[in-house]
């Protein structure tokens, strides 16, 4: 069986490789910069569309996919875009698909941006560091335990080759969540003593079993939907707030978790093995405590925001407007900047002006924390701050292929699903 442990091995020296056939970037001056993707989903293909846009001398060489109409969908929606269309150069040769489609992606780059489905990004990011490439990361960046820790070894390592990594948690970079984060640490609610964060949002998407297709190949059209592929929905996409509540916690994080979940809804086979709410309470050190509850279900009310209570207020922080009530009363329900773009806009000038950005700390940390919370409502169990973190539960398949009769793992219950 192969690990986790092998495969990164495997792929750092593939990519250490490709580096002797490749310079590394010039930090600095207006040197065409090279962009690759990996994965071109609908996610994938806006962030290489706001690549192409954050910088004037770039272009994109090289795109990779498990699967090549996916691929060409994503090159022709691109293409279609008059303002970017002159700065793509993707002919056939440097179109890849597969499992390894990733190692010829960043060989061909300078900056790659990772967009896969999230199993994958702590190989492909560290594949990316070895190779001596700046990296965009998507979240979360890992669906374990082990993936994360191999993020934060591959985080450091571009810190000491002054590398930048700038993280897909795109709320970091809006104006506005900026200016609340900038109010809370200054004081303007007090001391906070508890957190609410939630998102409720409507059903998800799912690809029905097709004859034709073997379980490896059944499992990646629909990996949203499985949770070594996707992290769960906690993991997934209520990772934002999450780390909305860290960052305003000064990037603080919990000591431990309790938490529930469950499929009420979401129950039928194309759903996979993935839940469709959670409920988890996590507990910091000094006794503050982050309410998160999270609801996929079609026809309900929808509510994607984070709360702080303080000693002296409270803040409302959502992208729908900013509120703090209370001693320091203010509100802001203008225009935000388009934060997916400034993402890039960051990134890129970070490149030019040779002072890398590394948001490798909370984008790691923050992804832990959804996990840990997956973890203690899968279980039933409390989960601790260590034991996620050292947890030895690896969700790498055996092997990456496509003819791998690989069943559908079980749903989790609570109360007989161990933690290890």
């Amino acid at each position: 069986m192969n690990s986790r442990r092998d495969f990164l091995k495997t792929a750092g020296a593939v990519a250490v490789g490709s580096a002797l056939e490749l310079p590394l970037v010039h930090a600095a001056g207006d040197d065409l910069l090279k962009v690759g993707l990996i994965g071109c989903g609908g996610r994938g293909t806006g962030a290489a569309e706001q690549a192409l846009k954050a910088d004037r001398n770039v272009k994109l060489v090289a795109m990779g996919d498990a699967f090549g109409d996916r691929l060409e969908k994503s090159l022709k929606i691109l293409q279609a875009d008059s303002s970017i269309e002159p700065k793509i150069d993707v002919p056939p040769e440097r179109r890849f698909v597969g499992f390894d489609a990733y190692k010829e992606v960043i060989a061909a780059s300078d900056v790659v941006l990772l967009c896969e489905p999230p199993h994958f990004r702590p190989s492909h990011l560290k594949a990316a560091v070895d190779a001596g490439r700046h990296v965009f990361a998507e979240k979360p960046v890992a669906v374990d335990a082990p993936g994360v820790r191999s993020v934060l070894a591959s985080c450091e390592e571009a810190r000491k080759k002054r590398l930048s990594v700038v993280s897909g948690l795109c709320l970091r970079y809006s104006n506005q969540f900026r200016e609340m984060m900038k109010r809370i640490h200054g004081g303007a609610i007090g001391e906070v003593v508890a957190l609410m964060a939630s998102d409720y949002r409507g059903g998800r998407w799912a690809k029905p079993r097709q004859p034709e297709w073997s379980g490896m190949t059944y499992h990646m059209r629909n990996w949203y939907n499985f949770t070594w592929l996707s992290g769960d929905f906690n993991v997934e996409q209520h990772v934002h707030f999450l780390d909305v509540a860290s960052w305003a916690m000064k990037n603080e994080y919990p000591v431990r978790a309790v938490g529930m979940g469950g499929r009420s809804v979401l129950s039928g086979a194309e759903y996979g093995n993935i839940y469709d709410h959670f409920s988890v309470t996590y507990e910091y050190a000094g006794g503050v405590r982050l309410f998160s509850s999270t609801r996929q279900h079609a026809r309900c009310k929808n509510d994607m925001s984070a709360a702080a209570l303080g000693s002296k207020g409270r803040a409302t922080i959502s992208e729908g407007g900013m509120k703090i009530q209370g001693e320091n009363p203010w509100e802001d329900r203008g225009k935000d900047n388009p934060f997916y773009q400034t993402e890039h806009d960051e990134l890129f000038a970070s490149i030019r002006k040779g002072e890398p950005i590394n948001n490798g700390e909370y984008m790691s940390k923050s992804t832990l924390l959804a996990i840990m919370g997956r973890m203690a409502a899968y279980t039933g169990q409390q989960i601790t701050w260590e034991q996620a973190l050292n947890s030895r539960e690896d969700l790498t398949p055996v092997k990456y292929e496509w003819d791998l009769a690989i069943a559908d793992p079980p749903v989790a219950v609570p109360g007989q699903t161990r933690f290890f």
